[in-house]
């Protein structure tokens, strides 16, 4: 029996179905991978042109941000706030690259062409941590931002990106040492800098005694201790060698940095405590920088012949800020004047003055013609003087924070015109809750006698600053002189003064001053170094001087320009030594690292600083990013 096979047209069908059906799944799955690699590409695409876009946009902020910190550092917040259009105009162009063609920037708010640029708030606080230990107070802040679009692309991505700009007025006085040019510790005695030092120039140590730095040190130039004052350290920063010095701060010390930048003319900075020309607005750029207009009284003592000691003119303004404007702008000042400036005249009308005092500086080799403020009934009189609260009321909390004062009778020779500050040991009360402070600021060389801003009504202490204000002495140079200091015993050479010592002092306030810098390597054109900035005339041996300071050293010395000269132990011996050093207690003052313990007056450094970052919504000027 032959069999013959057979197929069923059944399973021939269902085996055909599956292959169309596997047929078909393979080309819907290789149309979606198609479909999905097209989306990617899509998205892909999408996104790195919305990463142009906000590359874009950070560089349209960045081409703003720069000339604002240009402006700021040149010409202050007012450089920046009479400029906020040239910033908002500022886009990058293709004149520029032709890469910027392709790109459409706007401010945010709709306007083509223009980046957004707008004061935001002031802020006062501590500084981001790239500078810390430094703090601001009511200190700008503008908002930058872009929006850009490719107009090259087919999609309607908008790149954005903001940032938030901190023009920080950072007060000088937040350093412990700050220095415009070469800052010498060389030789220093025994010393311990509890806060920032910086130098804008070369900084030296190296000391038989011991200098410990806690905070930060830096300088543009080198930190080294080389030959000076005739005395070789050979110490270099790395070696093994300290030559007893040491850097506790976290980096200890950071060489070739950036200079910084300071509200006025350093070339010039002695300008600051000068007499305004003749004509010079007290508005101008200059003008609302010199203490003569930020004063609230000016005080000035003039021969009128040529007597240096007799027939003397006083003239004493009181004067306000109007406007919010510097009180050198008032439109109605008072203005006082005294001609032939008797004592018997003095006494009736400015009980406080005195200009008969003399004594003689046995650095400068000249006798001082004092201009002496008794501080004490300055405070009196200031306070119950019918003209004074006249102008600045103490029952409306207007006080005289800043006075100024300048004697021009003529430097010689032989004649040094100074200001000296006697009585000193409570200052002018001018608020007993937060008090605005109280500075003494001149052209003259200025002499401290006494004990300075120790008490206030809440009580006395001398060797700390418990019990002070805000203060500061900006001048041409400052002298200490003890509370055993006598006019008549500065006559008498050193070697014979053994019965004339030095008591124990104390100053409680910012020192604002010039030196007399290094001429040489030399023992005989030393500085005298920062431990010498305060001068000294008096056989201090067994006595304490206590400065509780931050002390700034921003011009040379204009009128006190005799060199210091070392006055025992070092070889070659001195000539004429004049002085005996005190055990020194010089400590950075921790109150002026509070805004409102900030003396008036004192310069601020600017500081541009990138205070936030952040990728808003488009057409957005109100989001908030986090501080850096």
């Amino acid at each position: 029996m032959k069999i013959s096979p057979s197929t069923s047209p059944s399973r021939a069908g269902f085996a055909l179905l599956m292959v169309l059906v596997i047929t078909t799944a393979s080309i819907m799955i290789l149309l979606t991978d198609m479909s999905r690699t097209r989306s990617v590409a899509i998205m892909n695409n999408s996104m790195n042109n919305y990463n142009t876009c906000c590359n874009a946009a950070e560089a349209a902020v960045e081409k703003a941000y720069a000339r604002m910190a240009y402006d700021f550092q040149s010409f202050g917040v007012a450089g920046v706030s009479n400029n906020i259009s040239i910033y908002q105009n500022g886009i990058p162009t293709a004149a520029e690259n032709p890469f910027w063609s392709k790109f459409q920037f706007s401010d945010a708010n709709g306007n083509v062409g223009k980046t957004y640029v707008s004061y935001v708030y002031s802020y006062t606080g501590q500084l981001p941590s790239a500078y810390a230990g430094l703090y601001t107070a009511n200190a700008p802040v503008y908002r930058i931002i872009s929006n850009v679009q490719n107009t090259n692309s087919n999609n309607n991505s908008i790149g954005t990106a903001q940032e938030d700009i901190l023009l920080a007025l950072v007060p000088l006085t937040t350093w412990a040492i700050f220095y415009n040019g070469l800052l010498e510790f060389t030789q220093c005695a025994t010393m311990i800098v509890n806060g920032r030092v910086q130098a804008n120039g070369a900084i030296y140590v190296g000391t038989t005694a011991s200098l410990t730095f806690n905070s930060g040190v830096s300088c543009t130039s080198t930190l080294t201790a080389p030959f000076v004052d005739g005395l070789s350290s050979g110490w270099t920063p790395g070696t093994s060698s300290t030559w007893n010095t040491t850097f506790n701060g976290s980096p200890g010390y950071t060489t070739n940095v950036a200079s910084v930048t300071v509200s006025l003319n350093m070339t010039n900075s002695h300008f600051l405590i000068d007499i305004p020309t003749n004509g010079e607005s007290p508005t101008s750029a200059t003008g609302i920088q010199r203490l003569y207009n930020q004063a609230q009284m000016v005080l000035l003592v003039t021969n009128a012949s040529a007597s240096v000691s007799t027939n003397l003119t006083v003239q004493l303004t009181i004067q306000n800020s109007v406007n919010g404007l510097v009180p050198g702008n008032d439109p109605s000042p008072v203005v006082l004047t005294y001609s032939n400036a008797t004592p018997a005249l003095l006494s009736s009308n400015l009980p406080f003055l005195s200009l008969t005092n003399v004594a003689y500086d046995q650095r400068e080799t000249d006798t001082n013609l004092f201009t002496q403020i008794d501080v004490g009934k300055l405070a009196s009189w200031t306070s119950t003087n019918a003209t004074v609260q006249g102008k600045l009321p103490a029952s409306s909390g207007i006080y005289p924070t800043i006075m100024y004062v300048a004697d021009r009778r003529p430097r010689t020779s032989t004649q040094l015109p100074a200001v000296r500050l006697v009585n000193g040991a409570q200052l002018p009360a001018n608020g007993s809750v937060n008090p605005a402070g109280f500075t003494v600021a001149t052209p003259n060389p200025i002499y401290v006698w006494g004990n300075y801003n120790i008490q206030t009504s809440a009580g006395s202490a001398s060797g700390t600053n418990t019990y002070e204000v805000p203060a500061a002495l900006l001048a041409d140079s400052l002298t200490v002189l003890s509370g055993h200091w006598t006019d008549s015993s500065s006559y008498t050479a050193y070697a014979q003064q053994s019965s004339f010592t030095a008591s124990n002092d104390t100053i409680n306030a910012a020192i604002v001053v010039g030196t007399v810098p290094s001429a040489d390597t030399s023992a005989t054109n030393f500085s005298g170094g920062v431990h010498n900035l305060p001068r000294l005339l008096e056989n201090w041996g067994s006595a304490n001087l206590y400065l509780n300071t931050s002390i700034l050293r921003l011009w040379d010395s204009n009128m006190a320009t005799n060199q210091f000269r070392n006055p025992y132990g070092f070889s070659p011996s001195p000539v004429n030594p004049y002085y005996n050093p005190p055990t020194r207690h010089y400590s950075f003052d921790q109150n002026f690292l509070n805004p409102a313990m900030v003396p008036p007056g004192i310069p601020v450094a600017l500081v541009p600083i990138r205070f936030a970052w952040g990728v808003p919504p488009p057409n957005t000027t109100t989001y908030t990013p986090a501080h850096n």
